[in-house]
């Protein structure tokens, strides 16, 4: 058993020395301090796994929840609800049995089959998007031209929402979201808003349902076999900001990460069978992922030779893991042609995001297109004048200015 324990605490998150550099923290702590203690914004100590292994293990441990809301959690930020992971009505999702019903249930619109078939209206929206770019001409934020709506599209169409205000959504989001951000008067007034907003909706649904997941889910409970009305409410919530909100961050960050270095972007051009491979390697190489995932110890575990108490919290840095050399070859190279490639970035074990074959589609659809209508396409700025967001649990960058 490893001994050697490194007992500093430090600041987390950790502040990264560029847009789309990792953390400076991130290779001495994979290499020399695997299991490091962590001081989060809300004053809580925790602790912060670095390495692939410790990580995955971790992820894929049934036990052990992400809701912490338990007794003894450490809070990710000062605000008494101020993080998605801290609401005391996620417990109804993170308990074994139910979470599994759950994802059983809504699953089966999160097929291969089923995205498949929202290909062709995915590829329809970016097209139409890209149509708009091209008519105000650039220099345009890519971000918000096509990163934001391209989503917001894609999980109101699967959720039967009609013509949500994107603002608002944004917003809604964004405070579910938040570490430092916002106030606690501002993210009480906003969840309200937004929880107000989905009930009327899944009343309207109830009333008139169509061909959409919510009114399946409906229907379901007509049948007795269904979620109570929070459990709907959660789970609209939950897809409406998890759906749309790491997508939108993604597509501005894939992009910049392959014009920031051209010969990328020039490959892809010359070989367009490497956009699977190479959205994989986006997703492992991402930098800027944002907080990573907690997990509340419920039982004593062994981690990288270390003994981990019950009621440690754990903050599991994906975006390190999938830097690990220890698994993946010249892990600080991008590699288009990776392959295979077993990031973490999706999760690992029963709480894995469901809705990451949705995410790939959406992510490899926009990159064929982009690549099919604006192949001069080019970063407007230089990558260091690139800024990141600050203050959510989910990375992205605030702006990806673009030319072509």
């Amino acid at each position: 058993m490893n001994t050697d324990r490194d007992e500093q605490v430090r600041e987390y998150p950790f502040r990264a020395p560029g847009p789309l550099e990792p953390a400076e923290e991130w290779a001495p702590l994979r290499k020399g301090c695997p299991v490091a203690h962590v001081r989060l914004p809300s004053g809580d100590q925790a602790v912060l796994l670095t390495r692939y292994d410790d990580v995955r293990q971790v992820l894929s441990d049934p036990r052990f929840t992400h809701n912490l809301s338990a007794e003894g959690a450490a809070r990710t930020t000062a605000n008494e609800a101020g993080g998605v992971f801290e609401r005391q009505e996620a417990s109804m999702l993170t308990d074994a049995d139910r979470h599994q019903r759950w994802r059983r249930m809504i699953m089966k619109s999160f097929t291969v089959k089923h995205i498949s078939a929202m290909q062709q209206r995915i590829e329809a929206m970016a097209d139409q998007l890209i149509d708009d770019m091209v008519k105000q001409g650039p220099p345009l934020d890519l971000a918000s031209a096509l990163g934001f709506p391209l989503p917001v599209w894609v999980i109101c169409e699967l959720l039967g929402i009609p013509g949500v205000d994107r603002d608002k959504l944004a917003y809604w989001s964004n405070t579910m979201l938040s570490v430092t951000q916002y106030g606690q008067q501002e993210i009480d007034a906003a969840q309200a808003e937004f929880k107000a907003y989905l009930t009327a909706h899944i009343v309207a649904k109830r009333a008139n349902p169509g061909d959409d997941l919510l009114s399946e889910l409906l229907a379901a409970g007509d049948e007795g076999q269904g979620l109570s009305d929070m459990e709907l409410l959660l789970t609209a919530q939950g897809l409406l900001v998890a759906g749309h909100e790491t997508t939108s961050n993604m597509i501005g960050k894939m992009v910049a990460m392959l014009l920031s270095d051209r010969r990328r972007w020039e490959q892809l051009l010359a070989d367009p069978s490497l956009v699977r491979t190479a959205v994989e390697e986006v997703l492992r190489f991402d930098a800027n992922a944002g907080f990573g995932l907690p997990r509340f110890i419920t039982e004593d575990i062994e981690v990288a030779g270390q003994t981990l108490p019950r009621g440690t919290t754990v903050i599991c840095a994906m975006a390190s893991a999938n830097r690990d050399e220890r698994t993946f070859a010249e892990a600080e190279e991008m590699n288009l042609a990776r392959s295979p490639n077993a990031h973490l970035t999706f999760g690992a074990g029963p709480h894995s995001c469901l809705g990451q074959t949705l995410a790939r589609t959406e992510l490899q659809t926009v990159l064929r297109v982009l690549l099919r209508r604006l192949p001069t396409l080019a970063l407007a700025v230089p990558t260091e004048a690139l800024s990141r967001r600050a203050g959510l649990l989910v990375g992205g960058l605030e702006q990806v200015l673009v030319r072509w």
